[in-house]
């Protein structure tokens, strides 16, 4: 029998993906939105994938591809100077994260009482920065509706993607492109593909080692810390990593924004709308408590606001990374503390919530005493 071709192949679903892409960013850059190149891509396949059922394909390698670029950019801020600068940081990241945490425990509550979800579900839906590590937690644990966890983590990295570009751009905290006062651009719109000769092919071949190696052992986002921490490393050995042209900096956001506009899919999710506006609410409230923690940051170190609230900001590092970049912010500031927050979420927040979840499900299970 003759095999009928495909329809609509894989290849062409990526087509669709990525013509979709190009005019939202397009779009987005006509009407000069902050990170067109990442926004627009991101709306554009949001909606044209949910109108068109199956149409759209991302395979995660691009992705990942898109991650090591940025993780080498974010690896470029990581010089020796900034590298100590983020230890003498240390035991402000640890108090600004745990004021996080507890910002989101409280939200969690708040959302649980007027929901009726339980608690754990909430709890686990509102702790920002892990999605994936946040989602096998949640596979892991009885009684936690999947569902609700995933798609209340989606929206809030979207929310917070969408939010803190149009905030960082706002007069509130200071007109466009400013430049932080203390540190220099990591990467400048100058950057010529000439200049990326000889150092970039060991740098290339570090990141993709590193992040092939990160991935293997299992390390936390590896295809973005892999990339920061291979280019750190030698770049503290001496050699130079050159800055990249801005148009490869907006092809990684293309890659990256294609597979946040995938992720969403209300279509799988029952209780819509109250799901739905309880996870943006929460957001919403997430983002506001992030403003004002950056409001304390910036009295106890000297950073501008961009870079506090950048630093402090619920979403991924990656994300945060790019409108950092793109705003020349402080980004050895805002990859430490989002850095640190990743590694306090992936290897503290799992093992405290599995206590916590013991605790009280031992609480339940105690019969009462009788009278």
């Amino acid at each position: 029998m003759v095999r009928q071709p495909v329809p609509f192949n894989v290849l062409g679903k990526m087509l669709t993906a990525l013509i979709s892409a190009l005019l939202g960013g397009y779009v987005f850059k006509l009407l000069h939105i902050p990170i067109p190149w990442l926004l627009g891509p991101m709306i554009a396949v949001l909606i044209g994938s949910n109108v068109t059922k199956e149409r759209y394909v991302w395979p995660t390698s691009i992705r990942n591809i898109g991650l090591i670029i940025v993780g080498y950019t974010i690896g470029l801020s990581m010089t020796g100077k900034a590298l100590h600068e983020m230890g003498v940081q240390l035991p402000y990241m640890l108090l600004m994260t745990l004021l996080l945490m507890l910002l989101c425990a409280l939200l969690a509550y708040i959302v649980s009482k007027v929901s009726g979800i339980n608690y754990k579900t909430a709890l686990l839906g509102s702790i920002p920065g892990g999605l994936t590590q946040m989602v096998i937690l949640a596979e892991e644990t009885e009684g936690i509706n999947l569902t609700i966890v995933t798609v209340t983590q989606v929206i809030r990295l979207m929310m917070i993607v969408i939010s803190v570009p149009l905030l960082v751009f706002s007069p509130l905290l200071g007109n466009h492109k400013a430049v932080d006062s203390t540190i220099q651009p990591i990467v400048t719109a100058s950057a010529s593909w000439g200049q990326l000769m000889p150092n970039i092919f060991v740098f290339a071949a570090v990141c993709i080692v590193c992040a092939l190696v990160g991935n293997k052992i299992k390390f936390p986002t590896a295809y973005l810390l892999g990339p920061a921490f291979g280019t750190a490393i030698v770049q503290v050995l001496g050699l130079h990593g050159p800055a990249l042209p801005s148009s490869l900096i907006n092809v990684a956001q293309i890659m990256i924004g294609i597979n946040v506009g995938l992720m969403l899919k209300p279509s799988q999710l029952t209780n819509k709308l109250q799901t739905i506006s309880l996870a943006i609410g929460s957001s919403l409230l997430l983002l506001i408590g992030a403003y004002g923690l950056s409001m304390i940051f910036i009295k106890l170190q000297s950073v501008s606001k961009s870079t506090a609230l950048l630093s402090l900001a619920p979403g991924g590092m990656d994300q945060m990374g790019i409108i950092a970049h793109e705003i020349n912010a402080n980004l050895s500031i805002v990859a430490g503390y989002q850095l640190f927050r990743t590694f306090f979420i992936f290897f503290a927040v799992p093992p405290m919530l599995r206590l916590l979840f013991k605790y009280t499900g031992a609480r339940k299970t105690v019969p009462k005493r009788q009278s």
